[in-house]
């Protein structure tokens, strides 16, 4: 324990340090995930002229401008913490050959790249902090005080989900041993996070059908249930956590048999 305590210390002071000196691409990253609220401007308008979004789409209780709010604000801060960019570190690593020393050493290589979004999230956690200071000076009839209860929920699910989306991405990385533009799978993934997960509107908008096609995906669970649980909403809890436990059991044991298919057939200088 105290040797696998005091290698995670290091990997962890490693990268961060190492993602010390990116800090305005960093910043830029952060600015890039405004999606949520971009969306909340248009949602809350159609609020607005509407009276109210949801109860037209399926018999959902209608969301209204500050419960829309509240919920980007959620999406926002969530999707800053449940990013995972696995694909792209990994396919680098392969075509430039990183990957070979990586798999003679005795640390499994996706340590690495965990520890390396672990550093880069503690480096984003200034700028989100400011972007969420800003907005709610910006819009003050939106601001909340999560209870401490939720707010340990809400932690506890954006750790889950954060694992989830970096199983996923896992899984599409480790297809480089197979395709040296796995990359371009990615993009699917990307599609389908971006309408499924809630980043683009509530699921609450969405028909009943919608709502239960995107239920059978890990998308919902990464973004719309830890959002929906630091705005305040009334959400199933219990399902939720059971969803994201559900998912980790089969990504996990997935990614790591084709793991170990891939680097038996993994052919490259130095390995």
């Amino acid at each position: 324990m105290r040797k696998a305590a005091r290698l995670a210390r290091v990997l962890l002071s490693t990268q961060y340090a190492h993602m010390l000196e990116y800090r305005a691409e960093i910043a830029l990253w952060a600015l890039s995930g405004l999606v949520p609220l971009m969306m909340m401007a248009l949602w809350i308008h159609q609020a607005d002229m509407a009276g109210g979004i949801g109860a037209a789409s399926g018999g959902a209780p209608g969301l209204n401008r500050v419960e829309l709010a509240r919920y980007f604000l959620s999406a926002f801060v969530v999707r800053q913490f449940t990013i995972a960019w696995v694909v792209f570190a990994f396919e680098e690593d392969a075509l430039q050959g990183r990957l070979s020393p990586f798999l003679l050493q005795p640390l499994h290589p996706l340590w690495r790249y965990l520890s390396s979004h672990l550093a880069e999230q503690a480096t984003r956690l200034p700028f989100v902090l400011g972007l969420t200071g800003l907005f709610l000076l910006m819009v003050p009839w939106a601001a909340w005080l999560p209870t401490p209860g939720r707010l340990v929920w809400t932690m506890a699910a954006t750790a889950l989900a954060f694992a989830v989306n970096f199983l996923l991405q896992s899984l599409i990385a480790v297809l480089c041993f197979w395709s040296e533009r796995a990359s371009a799978l990615e993009r699917l993934h990307t599609l389908a996070m971006l309408f499924l997960s809630g980043l683009m509107a509530p699921l609450e908008v969405f028909p009943p059908a919608m709502r239960q096609l995107a239920s059978w995906t890990p998308f919902p669970w990464i973004i719309h249930f830890p959002a929906r649980l630091l705005a305040g909403a009334e959400i199933n809890v219990a399902g939720g956590f059971a969803a994201l436990l559900g998912w980790l059991a089969l990504l996990l044991p997935l990614t790591l048999l084709l793991w170990r298919a891939g680097v038996r057939r993994y052919a490259a200088m130095g390995a």
